[in-house]
């Protein structure tokens, strides 16, 4: 049986866990996994950086990788059949790609970085990894991001942000 070791901590993930903490706008993240589960589910992210202006994602994309955003802030878009409308400025602490994560189906916005970033991601091959070994991590984490795919849904101006 594996347990947590805090020796063999992954401590480069301190800065995402210490963005989630401070998270105020969106605490289901935070409500759901503590420190140690993250220490768990850093093993299963991928860090990233971007600048300004790079295009994580594409409105109608069939990818479903989440990005988890430690720094910076990201500006979420749709494009209607009236223009380009800006959604959302999500910053440090929060989740991306959810709504397409759950649901298979294309990206229903376009997330830009709004400043430069640093991201951890997971893809759903990542995740299934994460449940294989760790069950307990991995549905709290599903809990915590269905979390806020209801807490977005019921925010009438952010529905659509549920990327």
């Amino acid at each position: 049986m594996n347990t947590y070791n805090p020796l063999a901590q992954n401590t480069a993930i301190n800065g995402l866990i210490t963005a989630i903490s401070r998270n105020t706008e969106d605490r289901a993240l935070s409500k759901h996994l503590g420190a140690q589960s993250w220490y768990i589910v850093a093993d299963y992210l991928h860090p990233q950086e971007h600048e300004r202006g790079h295009v994580l994602i594409s409105q109608g994309a069939q990818d479903r990788k989440l990005y988890f955003l430690e720094s910076g802030n990201l500006k979420v878009d749709v494009t209607t059949d009236k223009g380009l409308v800006q959604l959302a400025i999500l910053g440090a602490g929060t989740v991306v790609g959810e709504g397409s994560f759950f649901s298979h189906l294309p990206r229903n916005a376009s997330v830009v970085a709004y400043s430069n970033c640093k991201l951890w991601t997971m893809s759903p091959e990542d995740f299934e990894a994460l449940s294989k070994k760790h069950p307990t991590v991995a549905l709290s984490l599903a809990m915590a991001l269905g979390a806020i795919v209801a807490t977005r849904m019921v925010d009438v101006s952010r529905r659509i942000a549920s990327t």
